[in-house]
């Protein structure tokens, strides 16, 4: 089973209060960059280019819990970033309505994180 299908079963699978939410941010990270990999690491999707870039927290039912692992000064640039501790940040989304307003940024995020990792 390749990577995109193990995270596609893991999200089919998964017993989530936003799941279709959680498909949807997946979509948008994943259209976001044609160089963008998925996998699961740490207990959920995680998306990465040459390292983990990004991941989603299926522990944390209240929201769509994203955990950015190396942002950098984006975290300046992109105010719907919270800032965390050991350098990562997070994004927190709380319903579909949510997504969508984020989409656009979040793309935008996920371009730029790729190519500062180049």
């Amino acid at each position: 089973m390749g990577t995109e299908a193990s995270v596609t079963d893991f999200i089919e699978k998964i017993e989530h209060p936003l799941k279709a939410e959680i498909g949807m941010v997946r979509s948008i990270i994943m259209s976001s960059h044609p160089e963008i990999n998925e996998t699961i690491r740490w207990g959920g999707p995680s998306f990465e280019h040459v390292e983990p870039l990004v991941s989603i927290n299926p522990r944390v039912k209240d929201c769509v819990a994203l955990i950015f692992h190396s942002p950098g000064s984006l975290v300046e640039q992109f105010p719907m970033l919270e800032p965390g501790p050991k350098g990562r940040a997070y994004l927190k989304l709380r319903s579909m309505q949510d997504v969508r307003q984020a989409e656009s940024q979040l793309s935008n995020l996920m371009q730029r994180l790729v190519s500062c990792g180049k």
